[in-house]
């Protein structure tokens, strides 16, 4: 299965690039080589801690995996105004068939964070995810 990979170059002492290699993958969603259960919206979950990655590792990930049609669910891009946050985070996971967990320094730091780290394990428990 062909895999993602990223480069970090420092390319003066205060700005680094990202590169991405990510050869053409079909969505997940569609491809055959994944048995596939039960239908999911998301094929890939994104946990992270925003304050620390969003605005770098986290977007250049999330824009890699949507222009290869890899759906992914990142929280700043699909939560809906007016719902409980917690509660739609939670059933995103539950829609998710791959989750990517991004550790950063600080990711333990929030609660809902270690909330999300606990209901991923269960999902992948219970559901085969």
């Amino acid at each position: 299965m062909p895999t993602l990979s990223c480069h970090l170059v420092k390319t003066s002492p205060n700005k680094e690039l990202i590169s991405w290699d990510m050869p053409n993958i079909p969505s997940m969603a569609s491809s055959s080589t994944l048995s596939i259960h039960k239908s999911y919206q998301y094929d890939v979950f994104l946990s992270f801690r925003g304050e620390d990655t969003r605005k770098t590792f986290v977007d250049h990930l999330y824009a890699a995996l949507e222009r290869s049609r890899i759906h992914a669910y990142k929280d700043d891009e699909r939560l809906q105004k007016g719902k409980k946050i917690d509660e739609e985070l939670l059933k995103s996971i539950e829609d998710s068939k791959i989750f990517i967990i991004i550790f950063s320094l600080n990711y333990a730091s929030p609660s809902w964070c270690l909330r999300e780290l606990v209901k991923i394990m269960e999902c992948q428990k219970s559901n085969d995810q």
